[in-house]
């Protein structure tokens, strides 16, 4: 029998969610073959069987928030003996779960394999062990009972062997001191349907009856919340907008969709605002920067690791495209559509979703004329793309002036203003929209 523990992802993620088994109970997996898929914040991932055998359990139900280390499933490898391994065979073996103490995190073993498509960081961290306590609980507990501020070692455990249960962390929160009478070991249910309050004389004192649903935060919405909100109460936001003309786009993508070397790959109004970004930010480099808090120093990136915004299934995702500024259109164009196509799907690798230095986004496919983009964290701009729609506009000047309609946006750029002035963001800006409206111009940088 060999138990296998949720491998450590080697990107500072302590715990993955359960989306789906592929597998069931009395299958016959062979090695390497898909067993479960999982959600972290960066990525959907299938982990493979280490082992050979038949599935005797699942330890985990979808949906279920598991931390690193804890056992998901147990396979029958015929060998007999009760054993527990990491994802390759040999590589490193744990004592059985009896024997080992009960602590609220478990460190790393240093050899420990990694997530399929992951990688360990060139600086990652190994963490050290708590002292274990008195308090038994399974891993999911021991963080629904964190996420509330409970420590485990006050709350008495209800639960096999004493161990702590959901309900006992809920009876420790309300007060009661002691477990609850009908002890469960899975997360309680929220009510769906809640009455208004009601007056002594019976009637209503509030709205009428109010339908709702809880759904947990996780994976992807989880981290981008902690994201924005870090990058918000962090950098100083500044946002300009500038509404410009970009019928020279326009006319750009309608040519390069019938050119035969583009016949491959997907042209799109994006693919000239990520061009023209690229372009723009050599003239200035204060928006493809980062500000260094702790060296108190501006760091100013030799590439521009392009960062595109993708809205998924899972919520906001932003893979970047290596080294952008040196690709011409065509190449651009291929890593354009293969990143936000995977991104969409769920396949994005962690790998291109670190180092971004700029990103683009793009509220104009929703319909939404401009919008005031949130920083990437640790970036220092971002260029937010609106509707392009057919208005009437004043061309020419003097005597040649009229009215023609033509096609139109609005851009809004959004930049820490900790290192980019105000003159240096609207200086970009401008040379968006100067290429935009004059794609030939991108010839003069």
């Amino acid at each position: 029998m060999k138990r296998f523990p949720l491998p450590d992802p080697g990107e500072g993620l302590t715990e993955a969610d359960i989306v789906t088994w592929l597998v069931g109970v009395g299958d016959e997996v062979k090695v390497n073959d898909p067993i479960v898929e999982i959600e972290t914040s960066k990525s959907l991932v299938e982990l493979p069987s280490p082992w050979a055998g038949r599935v005797v359990e699942l330890l985990a139900e979808p949906g279920q928030t598991v931390e690193v280390g804890a056992e998901i499933v147990v396979i029958d490898d015929g060998e007999g003996a009760d054993g527990e391994l990491g994802p390759a065979e040999g590589e490193h073996q744990q004592a059985p779960a009896s024997q080992q103490p009960a602590t609220e995190e478990t460190a790393a073993p240093a050899a420990s394999a990694n997530l399929v498509g992951y990688g360990p960081e060139a600086a990652a961290t190994v963490r050290r062990p708590r002292k274990p306590g008195p308090a038994m609980a399974k891993p999911p507990v021991r963080k629904y009972a964190r996420d509330r501020g409970v420590r485990l070692r006050e709350v008495p455990g209800s639960g096999p062997g004493g161990t702590v249960t959901y309900a006992d962390v809920d009876a420790w929160l309300a007060g009661q001191g002691h477990p609850a009478p009908a002890p469960h070991d899975e997360p309680p249910v929220s009510p769906v349907v809640v009455a208004a309050d009601t007056a002594e004389n019976g009637d209503l004192a509030g709205p009428p009856t109010l339908t709702y649903s809880r759904v947990p935060v996780r994976g992807v919405r989880k981290a981008t919340a902690q994201a924005v909100t870090e990058s918000v109460f962090t950098a100083p936001h500044v946002t300009e907008w500038l509404t410009c003309d970009v019928t020279g786009t326009m006319d750009l993508v309608e040519k390069l969709k019938s050119a035969r070397e583009f016949r491959d790959v997907r042209v799109s109004p994006m693919l000239v605002v990520a061009k023209a970004a690229c372009l723009a930010l050599r003239s200035n480099p204060e928006l493809n920067a980062r500000w260094d808090q702790a060296a108190q120093e501006i760091i100013y990136y030799g590439d521009v690791n392009l960062g595109v915004a993708a809205a998924t299934p899972r919520g906001l995702l932003v893979p970047n495209i290596k080294g952008a500024d040196q690709m011409g259109l065509l190449e651009l164009a291929g890593h354009f559509g293969e990143l936000t196509r995977q991104a969409r799907e769920g396949r994005v690798q962690p790998a291109d979703l670190r180092g971004g230095t700029f990103t683009i986004t793009n509220v104009g496919v929703f319909g939404v004329d401009a919008g005031t983009p949130i920083l990437n964290n640790g970036e220092s701009g971002i260029l937010c793309l609106g509707a392009i729609s057919r208005r009437p506009w004043v061309v020419g000047t003097g005597a040649s002036e009229r009215i023609e309609p033509r096609w139109v946006t609005t851009l809004a750029v959004s930049f820490d203003h900790r290192l980019v002035d105000g003159e240096g963001g609207s200086r970009f800006l401008a040379d968006v929209a100067r290429l935009l409206a004059d794609p030939a111009l991108a010839l003069l940088f």
